[in-house]
């Protein structure tokens, strides 16, 4: 203890006594370090914006979609869902609460006077507002009249109210949208932002007005949002729409699916293995400037070995064992590297949320405990790997040789 306590004591006088080249010598542990935590609290502070994304739908939310993968789509062979699917869910499926079909109807542009935003636009019935727990703010959502009657209005989000320059009352306000006008008649709960992406900039119409805009002779790209009864049931009702959506499709047994069924904890589960994944890949591209860093430490305590080689003669002169000496040095590069680790910590964390808060729309930058754990030990590592060399060399030292350098 006596002898780690001196060693360390002897490594923070060295350090302090060359401030600027201590400095210079943790500055690859300072980069690298920096480099890794402000990859990791990206992706990490995304993967968590996500994960609270999707448990705000409470997990009772499933979505089917078409299941096209890139063999079919080269042969020209696509799948669709159809309004017939929506019905038949409605009446053989138990334990659902309410279902929604969605599509796009591929325009994007949203126009009031001057003013012109682009959208992201939805075509959808009544339900959707149950299913995604999507409630407007001022004046109401579409109605199952509006869906019958193929009327021309729309709900909005907040974004699109102010890049339309629209009064901070817009109901009754007309907006143009696909060549045709919309009557503003809700404005949508602000919602925040989903894979850096902004979740109010949306419009939402009826479903039958937005089949008309297609048109009668193109299939719309349909989805079906469904709203499970109880989170309990959601594995059984699962099962249940499944079924039925194979009945539905004319499926053979064997056969495989024509469609894909997922819930958002299943989604939210894909994209936290998705992200843990990326983080892990980059985080090891990254901490090869460790690496980098760590050579660095190893040269330059090779040069201070040179340097107090008539330091390290006269230790051995009176009394020091060459595990002392080593001891010595190998306690200076370990914190030499620690101490880099620590300042490129908070500068990596620094610099994530600096560039988090640049991005429009990108959720803050988040550190999770083990990317520190790690880093650190990581730093004190690379410094006990590359202060093995110089710390052996100055333990090897003749002392008569080492009194006789000049």
């Amino acid at each position: 203890m006596i002898l780690l306590r001196e060693s360390v004591r002897s490594a923070l006088a060295s350090i302090r006594a060359h401030r600027l080249r201590s400095f210079l010598t943790a500055l690859g542990i300072i980069i690298g370090v920096a480099s890794v935590i402000t990859v990791i609290s990206l992706i990490q502070g995304l993967s968590k914006s996500v994960s609270e994304k999707f448990a705000g739908l409470g997990g009772t939310s499933v979505t089917i979609r078409p299941h096209n993968d890139m063999k079919d789509r080269m042969r020209g062979k696509t799948s669709h869902l159809r309004l017939e699917d929506v019905e038949q869910i409605r009446l053989r499926a138990d334990g659902v609460r309410h279902v929604s079909p969605v599509f796009s109807p591929g325009f994007a542009e949203v126009r009031y006077m001057g003013a012109a935003a682009t959208a992201r636009v939805l075509a959808t019935s009544a339900s959707y507002q149950d299913v995604n727990r999507s409630y407007p703010r001022l004046g109401r959502f579409i109605s199952a009249p509006d869906d019958a009657r193929a009327r021309r209005v729309a709900v909005i989000g907040e974004d699109l109210v102010a890049e339309l320059h629209l009064p901070a009352d817009p109901l009754g306000t007309f907006i143009s949208y696909g060549g045709e006008w919309f009557k503003v008649v809700g404005v949508l709960e602000k919602q925040g932002t989903l894979f850096g992406m902004s979740q109010d900039n949306q419009l939402i119409i009826p479903f039958n007005t937005g089949h008309s805009l297609l048109g009668n002779h193109r299939r719309p790209d349909l989805s079906i949002t469904v709203a499970v009864g109880e989170l309990a049931d959601l594995e059984q009702t699962m099962g249940q729409l499944r079924a039925v959506m194979r009945a539905a499709h004319r499926l053979r047994p064997g056969q495989r699916d024509d469609f894909e069924i997922q819930s958002a904890e299943q989604v939210a589960d894909t994209f936290e293995k998705i992200s843990t994944t990326v983080t892990l890949i980059m985080g090891g591209v990254v901490g090869i400037a460790l690496l980098v860093g760590g050579i660095g430490i190893m040269n330059i305590m090779l040069v201070s070995v040179k340097e107090r080689t008539r330091e390290i003669g006269i230790c051995k002169a009176i009394g020091a064992r060459s595990r002392d000496i080593m001891a010595q040095f190998l306690v200076e590069a370990v914190i030499l590297a620690t101490l880099g680790g620590l300042i490129g910590l908070a500068f990596g964390y620094v610099l994530g949320a600096a560039i988090a808060a640049l991005i429009p729309d990108f959720p803050p930058a988040v550190v999770p405990w083990w990317a520190v754990v790690l880093a650190l030990l990581f730093s004190g590592g690379v410094g006990i790997v590359f202060g093995v060399v110089p710390a052996r060399q100055a333990a090897r030292l003749d002392p008569i040789e080492a009194l006789r350098y000049e």
